[in-house]
């Protein structure tokens, strides 16, 4: 049976190459396995896929009783198929905090490290077979680890990720901020996008002492692109919360450049949840947070209703 490896929902750029690097891994070490999507991949996924010769792969509602599986770039079951329990799992790769609620019917291969990025964890699995990557791949790991460090700009970067991105854009001959910008120009072009596809974009469901929040976060070098539809994406949230069945959503638009957050305030309790969570006092529809940069590290730690 083929093994399938995907990451989360609303895929970015790590959840999407680091399925396809996996992937390519375990097809180089004598395991059948394709990558697999649950759902549509962000604009600077997508760019990385085609800038590296790859095709999208399949999206999928679900996964059937008993299919092998590995996952990558999440451990959460909200940001995985809703059958995952009763797959067969045999490896979770990831960079996040341990959320609990995954059941497998065996002894699985865990793999969880504080880096910032899926795809550098997994150059450290492969050991000697890292050298044999094609070039393609290798650019889908300098992909992700750039496209998770924001060009190193993230708290979350160690001094890991950041040795191997260097490494991988010496051997491929490209400039780290000449192709972080194309990547950061693909993320920032959202015009195409409704407010709530942009609100599910980049997303991941988190509960705060009984409270259920969609954390969406748009990392981009032209955060006026979204801030213009400010009105319209605050009129937008109710309805995305009431249809995703969380009690709000909060979306945080990153300004990669400036290196600071965004945060929309469109009612009492996302006030509330910012003035208690940052230490900040608003009085409008909006507030800045400088140097917020990191959902992992620096927002979602710090929620408190």
């Amino acid at each position: 049976m083929t093994t399938l490896v995907f990451g989360h929902k609303a895929p970015d750029t790590d959840s999407l190459g680091s399925a396809l690097v996996w992937a390519w891994y375990l097809n180089h070490t004598g395991t059948e396995a394709q990558a697999r999507l649950l759902g549509t991949p962000n604009t600077e996924a997508a760019f990385v896929a085609k800038r590296w010769g790859f095709d999208e792969p399949t999206i999928i509602d679900d996964v059937a009783d008993g299919q092998l599986c590995v996952i990558v770039d999440t451990n959460n079951p909200a940001e995985l198929p809703s059958n995952i329990n009763k797959a067969d799992v045999t490896a979770i790769i990831d960079h996040h905090k341990l959320v609990g609620g995954l059941e497998t019917s065996g002894p699985i291969d865990i793999t969880i490290r504080p880096l910032a990025c899926t795809a550098t964890l997994m150059h450290e699995l492969m050991g000697q077979d890292a050298q044999h990557m094609p070039d393609n791949v290798k650019g889908l790991m300098l992909s992700c680890i750039l496209s998770d460090t924001l060009e190193f700009r993230s708290p979350t970067t160690t001094d890991t990720d950041r040795h191997l991105a260097e490494t991988l854009a010496e051997q491929l001959g490209l400039s780290i901020p000449d192709y972080a910008g194309e990547m950061f120009a693909a993320k920032s072009d959202v015009s195409a996008f409704s407010d709530a596809e942009l609100l599910r974009m980049d997303s991941k469901e988190y509960e705060v002492d009984g409270t259920r929040f969609r954390v969406s976060v748009l990392e981009t070098t032209a955060p006026d692109i979204v801030l213009d539809r400010k009105s319209s994406l605050m009129d937008s949230m109710s309805s995305v919360a009431s249809e995703d069945g969380v009690d709000q959503v909060l979306l945080f638009v990153v300004d990669i450049l400036n290196e600071e957050a965004t945060l929309l305030v469109p009612n009492e309790l996302t006030r509330s949840v910012a003035e208690k969570s940052f230490g900040v006092s608003v009085s409008g529809d909006h507030v800045v947070l400088p140097g917020v940069m990191s959902r992992k590290k620096q927002i979602i730690p710090a929620l408190k209703v």
